[in-house]
């Protein structure tokens, strides 16, 4: 509109132009007589009129001028960081489309970086603060608290969501984690009460966590925790698809266990852990003898990675015989610490499990290694015997040990069924799907599957019944006191019923004394492993003694 009456006044400002210089050139030719100052007067009048008629057409340039100064000034202004200011009004008057688009564009520009910030600051499946934004506000939270405040840190770990997410799948693993941040959104809305609001976030992966900032005391801090245990062991139902889980949750307190967050974060994450090695499903709390207990499993994996570039950790064997016919089966390896100047160590007995992340890891991937390295020699060297080795718990749970063997089984080309792979009986619930069809796959090639430990608390029949194996090894507390106690060899002889029943061979171990040997083959049991507590052998020493058959002459002997 507004343009229209610029036009408008401007063809106005022309006819005013036009008809001036027409009345002064008529005037100027009636009052002047003389030619020349007819010519001079009708010049000065066309100049007049020119001078009007630039003067009406340079009235949209001086706008539009002014309008593009404005804007510059505009767009400067976004380096001091302002974007909310609107289009100037300048701009807005002379170009009103293109003030729209300018407001339009920092629009858009604002919605990007607000977008851009949630992303950079929150967690994209569950909506609750990433690591990022959870120190950011944690260390505001601890800077600004009171000096008698008692801060609390709950460290939350998932236990099982792996195998979760490997059964149902990412999509409804995250469906998964969305109801966990929902659970624990209520527990901390029910405690958030009158004071600081508590801070929950996601922090990777199955990982959560909760600062408390005035919680009061630890029983508190426990309480709060054990609320959030309760939540989490509730069934998650998605899809048509029910799924147990649990959690581990480590606790620690400012100022009794760490001033700072990176130090709270520690003593948190030690407690969390020390939970799942204690079981799991439970709450921590942290104690000082934790961060020692760290502090030694440190030493341990420095000293276990020295001592193997050193050559002191090597496999030992036990000798596992027939009951029938005392012929050598298989040697069972185990990974022993030969130290120097001290009596020798079993790796299996320095207590090593999950719990120390990566030093189990680094020792399932060396004693893999070092198993397909000793297949390798015992197929050059034609032993009729099989090689058992013990898979540890990262390695099931991460299937990471099937390629390796595969490789191996391809590279031998023949007497594949001399390699057997155990599995402890307590770690059966936690081997995902695929990888019993990996085991699975590997018994088709002939390699084959003990259960180790059978017997024990964490013994697990349901799982048992649906997992691919060939061999049970019984655990020694199933012998104890057989020689002596009729219920004791009544409940070996149902146990021992129970694995024939299942098609599977029945090992014994930890057999100490010639009646319990005795009693074994009365009752059934296949085959013993360990030869009446004698200390495991190292390669050449099994090797010479599979060769003269000295094994066998002794279990006669001892029968």
């Amino acid at each position: 509109m507004r343009a229209i009456w610029i036009r408008i006044s401007n063809g106005f400002l022309s006819l005013v132009a036009g008809g001036a210089a027409f009345i002064f050139t008529l005037l100027g030719f009636l009052l002047l007589g003389d030619v020349d100052q007819q010519i001079v007067a009708s010049l000065f009048i066309g100049l007049f009129a020119l001078m009007v008629v630039r003067m009406a057409a340079e009235r949209p340039n001086s706008a539009q001028a002014r309008a593009g100064a404005a804007l510059i000034e505009r767009l400067l202004a976004v380096r001091r960081g302002d974007l909310a200011s609107p289009a100037p009004a300048a701009v807005r008057h002379a170009m009103p489309a293109l003030a729209d688009a300018v407001d339009g564009l920092f629009e858009q520009v604002r919605s990007s970086l607000d977008n851009f910030r949630t992303m950079a600051m929150y967690d994209p499946v569950t909506a609750l603060p990433n690591r990022i934004h959870f120190r950011r506000e944690a260390e505001r939270i601890l800077a600004a608290r009171r000096e008698d405040d008692v801060t609390a840190l709950l460290f939350i770990d998932l236990d099982g969501f792996k195998e979760v997410n490997d059964r149902l799948g990412h999509a409804q693993g995250d469906q998964v984690l969305t109801m966990v941040a929902n659970r624990l959104r209520i527990v901390v809305k029910a405690e958030a009460g009158a004071g600081a609001t508590p801070l929950l976030a996601r922090l990777a992966g199955d990982e959560f966590t909760i600062l408390l900032p005035d919680v009061g005391n630890a029983a508190e801090a426990e309480r709060i925790a054990g609320l959030a245990l309760s939540a989490l062991a509730e069934p998650f139902s998605t899809a048509g698809h029910t799924s147990q889980m649990g959690a581990s949750i480590g606790v620690a307190l400012c100022p009794d266990h760490g001033g700072e967050l990176t130090a709270l974060m520690k003593a948190a994450d030690l407690a969390m852990y020390h939970a799942k090695a204690s079981g799991r499903a439970r709450v921590c709390l942290y104690e000082p003898a934790l961060a020692r207990a760290s502090e030694a499993r440190a030493a341990l994996a420095a000293s276990l990675q020295q001592a193997v570039e050193q050559g002191q950790v090597a496999f030992a064997y036990r000798p596992r015989l027939c009951l029938r016919t005392g012929a050598i089966l298989a040697g069972d390896a185990s990974l022993w610490w030969n130290r120097p100047g001290e009596p020798s160590v079993a790796i299996e007995g320095l207590g090593i499990d999950s719990a120390d992340g990566g030093l189990e890891q680094w020792l399932a991937g060396f004693t893999l290694a070092s198993a397909v390295a000793a297949y390798d020699r015992w197929q050059a060297a034609a032993l009729p015997q099989r090689l058992c080795f013990r898979l540890s718990t990262s390695q099931l749970v991460r299937g990471e040990f099937a390629p390796a063997i595969h490789q191996t089984l391809a590279a031998a080309r023949q007497r594949n069924g001399l390699l057997e792979l155990e599995v402890a009986a307590g770690d059966l619930a936690l081997v995902p799907g695929h990888v019993s069809s990996d085991l699975e796959g590997l018994r088709r090639l002939g390699v084959t599957v003990a259960v180790g430990g059978f017997g024990a608390a964490d013994s697990n029949l349901t799982a048992l019944r649906g997992f691919p194996v060939d061999r049970v090894k019984l655990d020694p507390v199933l012998i104890e006191d057989v020689e002596h106690d009729a219920r004791a060899r009544a409940m070996l002889s149902s146990v021992l019923h129970l694995i024939h029943g299942l098609g599977c061979e029945a090992v014994a171990t930890g057999v100490a004394h010639e009646e319990q040997l005795a009693i074994l083959r009365i009752a059934g049991c296949d085959s013993v492993e360990g030869f009446l507590g004698a200390d495991p052998l190292d390669e050449d020493a099994f090797v010479a003694w599979v060769s003269a058959q000295d094994c066998a002459r002794s279990l006669a002997r001892a029968s």
